[in-house]
């Protein structure tokens, strides 16, 4: 497994972010309207949203009319890896637990 694919699996172990990677996969967000929807603090949002990004999960920039502002977004094919990870661990899984199975039933 890479480190890259350790963060992302990091970032995700918590509830909170999982929450908020459901809320910007509706639509982008900025970091208030996360707090807000999340029943958080400020920074402690910003703490999860760090870790989203340092995950490799979330990307963020400004609009055109207001520099201030930082509105996060899902980044293109951030789970790429997990997914392909997944799909082997699943197919790994698969092949051991019918090898069980077929073990079981040759022993009946």
């Amino acid at each position: 497994m890479s480190a890259a694919l350790d963060r992302m699996l990091g970032a995700l172990a918590d509830p909170t972010r999982r929450r908020a990677i459901e809320l910007l996969g509706e639509r982008p967000h900025s970091a208030g309207e996360l707090a807000d929807a999340l029943g958080l603090a400020p920074p402690a949002m910003s703490r999860h949203l760090r870790a989203l990004k340092q995950g490799g999960l979330v990307e963020d920039g400004h609009p055109d009319f207001d520099a201030r502002v930082r509105i996060y977004s899902l980044r293109d094919g951030a789970t790429a890896e997990l997914r392909q990870w997944l799909a082997e661990t699943e197919a790994l899984w698969a092949h051991q637990l019918a090898a069980f199975k077929r073990h079981i039933e040759d022993d009946e």
